[in-house]
């Protein structure tokens, strides 16, 4: 049977789509930040009117836009799906996938993929967490628990200066992201007050095994993400 010309180049194009995908680590608008032996974060940035490769996703995970924009998503063997990313947005991608996101917007599209590297085992754990869902309303903040995936908590805290949260203990450890720029003092049970900065969009992995007070020193509101290993 003849193929027409139209039909045997779409297939040649296809087909070239599905074998040149890259892994995340190749792809050049992507860009490792931290790795251990939980998570690996990277900080992904596609430029105004720009796409990035096919690349594949290997594991689960947490993504937090950092700069919104109107992106189009195309999965290898699915239809192209457009999603407006707002500044701010938190969601759980569950893996394995291949996929090119082109931004459609007049300005850069910036977000973090926080890769979940024992998600295979995390998803056969047993719920560990007493909450898995709530806004707790803290002095002068807000603490929000936005969701639970791969037995893995993931919250959204905003502090308004002064404002504080209470004593509170951390068993495992936590990736902590920065939403906006703030200053923060830590009150650890045993130990001197430290005080730290950071930056919107940067990360910082803490360790777990204590309890502490945190606290607004600054002079604008602190939001901030984090994710919990129990």
């Amino acid at each position: 049977m003849r193929r027409s010309l139209p039909y045997l180049f779409l297939t040649a194009v296809l087909f070239a789509q599905s074998s040149s995908v890259v892994e995340i680590t190749a792809e050049p608008h992507h860009h490792q930040v931290l790795v251990n032996d939980q998570v690996r974060v990277f900080t992904v940035d596609v430029p105004a009117h720009s796409e990035t490769l096919m690349h594949s996703h290997r594991h689960d995970y947490v993504q937090v836009t950092l700069q919104g924009a109107q992106i189009v998503n195309s999965v290898e063997g699915k239809t192209p799906v457009s999603t407006n990313h707002a500044d701010g947005d938190v969601r759980f991608v569950p893996a394995p996938f291949s996929h090119i996101l082109r931004n459609l917007s007049p300005k850069p599209f910036r977000d973090l993929n926080i890769e979940l590297l024992q998600d295979a085992k995390l998803r056969s754990s047993p719920p560990k967490w007493d909450e898995d869902r709530g806004l707790d309303i803290l002095h002068g903040g807000t603490k929000e628990i936005l969701f639970v995936r791969d037995s893995v908590r993931v919250s959204l805290l905003e502090l308004q200066p002064g404002g504080m949260v209470p004593l509170h203990q951390h068993i495992g450890p936590h990736l902590v992201v920065a939403l906006t720029d703030y200053e923060l003092r830590s009150d650890v049970q045993g130990k001197p007050p430290s005080k730290f900065t950071m930056k919107q969009g940067a990360t910082d992995w803490v360790p777990g095994g204590y309890s502490h007070t945190l606290t607004n020193t600054g002079h604008t509101a602190a939001k901030f993400i984090t994710v919990e290993f129990h």
